[in-house]
C-alpha cells in the first residue's frame, strides 16, 4: 500500500504546517513532552517535508491541551494538524494497542472507563448512586451508543488489521 501524502491531506484540511519556522515554541509549551517522547516540533517537522510519521509514537503521545496551538507564533493550528494524521493513520489500520483497546472498551461499555463493583462500592460510601447518569445507568442509551458507533464504521476502524 502506498504512504498516504500526509502533507497534501492536511492541507487539503485547511492545515498549513508548511509556515512552520520551527522556533521550538510548541515543544516548550508542550506538557506531554515533559513526561514522554513528544516533540510537537519533531511532529511539525515531518509533516512538512512529508515522511512516514504514520508509524510514530509521538504522534500519540499528545493530551490534546491546545498549549502548542495557542502559542504558535505563526497561528499553526498544530493539534488540528495531529488529529488530522491521527485520523489518516487510523484509516490506514495503525493505531497504539492501548488505544485500540480504549476504543474496544468504549464498544463494549460505553466508556473507555467502565465502572467495576469496586467503583460503585466507593460511590455508595460517599453518598453517591453506585452509577452515575451515564450508559451504565441506562441499557438502552449503551445499545443507542453501539449502534451509532456502528453505523459510522467506528467499530471497523478500531477492528485488528
Amino acid at each position: 500500500m502506498d504512504e498516504p501524502d500526509v502533507l497534501n491531506r492536511l492541507k487539503d484540511a485547511g492545515l498549513d504546517v508548511l509556515t512552520c519556522m520551527q522556533c521550538g515554541v510548541c515543544s516548550g509549551s508542550c506538557p506531554s513532552g515533559r513526561y514522554t517522547s513528544l516533540n510537537t516540533r519533531r511532529i511539525v517537522r515531518k509533516a512538512q517535508v512529508n515522511t512516514d510519521m504514520l508509524h510514530d509514537k509521538e504522534l500519540w503521545m499528545c493530551a490534546t491541551c491546545y498549549n502548542c496551538q495557542e502559542r504558535c507564533p505563526r497561528g499553526i493550528r498544530i493539534v488540528d494538524a495531529i488529529f488530522t494524521i491521527r485520523t489518516i493513520a487510523v484509516h490506514e489500520g495503525i493505531m497504539l494497542s492501548e488505544h485500540r483497546k480504549v476504543s474496544h472498551l468504549l464498544l463494549k461499555h460505553g466508556h473507555a472507563v467502565p465502572i467495576n463493583d469496586e467503583t460503585r462500592q466507593k460511590r455508595e460510601k460517599l453518598g453517591m448512586e453506585p452509577l452515575p447518569e451515564t450508559v451504565h445507568k441506562y441499557p438502552q442509551a449503551l445499545k443507542d451508543v453501539q449502534k451509532l458507533l456502528r453505523s459510522c464504521g467506528f467499530d471497523k476502524l478500531v477492528a485488528e488489521k
